[in-house]
């Protein structure tokens, strides 16, 4: 079988105003997702799908792509969301799904479903790998969103992202001095994206402070003192948190931590950032927070 793989990510910066245009500093993550493909000329015009959650089985499905139905599936509203994008991905391709030959497509996501790393995302960047189709056109029509993740997943580095007047992306040398003093912390669930982005979308905002992102995301690049960066990712936190009106995530779990917290990506749930101190896995773990990762652990650049 031939083989794709796409990085996970970690949104370091502007969150929902990624919608709107603010810049974003985004990072690959070391695990990610597997793509395995094969191709038969059978002439039976079927898709064997199996999705692997860090190697187990956990659905399995048949479809007919001449006609478009489910044959046999273990769970049919996960099998309709595959057949509604692997037609997308006919719409786009030139090539595939266009004839009478069988594939065997199998997906292997390597990290647990509530990090909130971009299960998604990964899967459109492979699918749009292996058709040869654009990703972003692909995620567009799937399953919205600003297209930051497929950024990340496609070039496979940190970047910079801009969604608006168009699509903009670039790779970035993210590689501050203090990487090794910086953590990252799940937060025992997984936050709703599309809910998240459409109470944002639900409320006013301004270009100018959407700007104001991008002109901190650029300062935290070019950052090279952790003092400095700590301070940025509190304007940032306090930025968002009284735009959305709701509190930040050290106001509601770590009002006793010594360090900053930063929110990354859908605010309530996926991962968090802050920078050690003194005993901080005794502090996040007597909280409950037991999965706290250093940046070499987790972060692949």
């Amino acid at each position: 079988m031939g083989e794709i793989f796409s990085p996970g990510k970690l949104m370091l910066t502007s969150e929902y105003f990624a919608i709107d245009g603010a810049l974003v500093l985004a990072v690959p993550t070391k695990l990610g997702q597997e793509f395995f493909f094969d191709e038969k000329e059978d002439g039976k015009s079927l898709i064997l799908w199996e999705a692997y959650h860090q190697n187990k089985l956990w659905l399995k499905a048949v479809i007919n792509y001449e006609n478009w139905q489910i044959l046999e599936t273990n769970i049919i509203s996960s099998a309709e969301f595959i057949l509604k994008t692997l037609k997308n991905v006919q719409s786009l391709s030139e090539t595939k799904f266009k004839s009478t030959h069988s594939y065997h497509l199998k997906t292997n996501l390597q990290f647990p479903a509530d990090y909130g790393l971009g299960s998604s995302s990964t899967l459109m960047n492979n699918l749009g790998e292996w058709a040869e189709i654009d990703p972003f056109h692909l995620n567009s029509i799937s399953l919205g969103g600003s297209g930051y993740d497929i950024a990340v997943a496609k070039e496979k580095s940190a970047i910079l992202f801009q969604s608006k007047p168009e699509i903009k992306y670039e790779r970035v040398n993210f590689d501050p001095s203090f990487k090794n003093e910086l953590i990252f912390i799940h937060l025992n669930q997984k936050q709703d994206s599309r809910e998240g982005i459409n109470f944002y979308k639900s409320k006013t905002k301004s270009q100018k402070l959407v700007d104001e992102f991008s002109n901190l995301t650029r300062n935290i690049l070019l950052c090279n003192e952790l003092e400095n960066f700590s301070e940025l990712m509190l304007v940032h936190e306090q930025k968002i948190s009284d735009f959305l009106e709701i509190p930040t995530v050290k106001e509601r779990f770590f009002t006793d931590c010594p360090s900053f917290v930063k929110s990354l990506g859908a605010w309530g749930g996926d991962f968090v950032m802050s920078a050690k101190f003194d005993g901080f896995k005794d502090y996040f773990w007597g909280k409950g927070f037991t999965t706290v990762f250093e940046w070499s652990d987790i972060i692949n650049l």
